[in-house]
């Protein structure tokens, strides 16, 4: 294992020792978004509209592919394991190619949410390997 010595503040620590457990959280959010969704899609067509507009899916994603560069490549660099990175890479991966699948059918639901599992493994094998 490597480790590197840190100059930052206190504060960046704190934060930086936590951005696997906040991307987990974010993994969580989505699946609450999706399965929100999909649940509202079904009651009402006009409520579930707004929740499925793209902007949700492409700023979510990006929110997930800067969270995962940080906390993942951090991880390679104090514990230098890259299958952490691999594995959540991959759902990142999956995430993405979701997106070009149409929200009729629930497809689109089933691989996001298949993607978002997988990315939220990588940063709990991220947090594991650094302890």
């Amino acid at each position: 294992m490597t480790a590197h010595a840190h100059t930052h503040s206190p504060a960046f620590l704190w934060f930086e020792q936590r951005f696997d457990g906040f991307a987990i959280g974010l993994s969580g959010l989505c699946v609450v978004h999706c399965v929100a969704s999909s649940i509202l899609i079904a009651l009402a067509a006009s409520a579930g509209g707004l929740l499925l507009n793209p902007i949700f899916h492409e700023v979510g994603l990006t929110i997930a592919i800067g969270l995962g560069i940080i906390a993942l490549g951090r991880g390679v660099f104090v514990h230098g394991y890259m299958m952490p990175m691999v594995v959540g890479s991959f759902g990142l991966g999956i995430m993405a190619g979701a997106m070009s699948l149409p929200h009729e059918g629930g497809s689109e639901t089933l691989w996001t949410l298949l993607g978002v599992a997988i990315l939220a493994l990588g940063h709990d094998l991220n947090r594991r390997a650094a302890n």
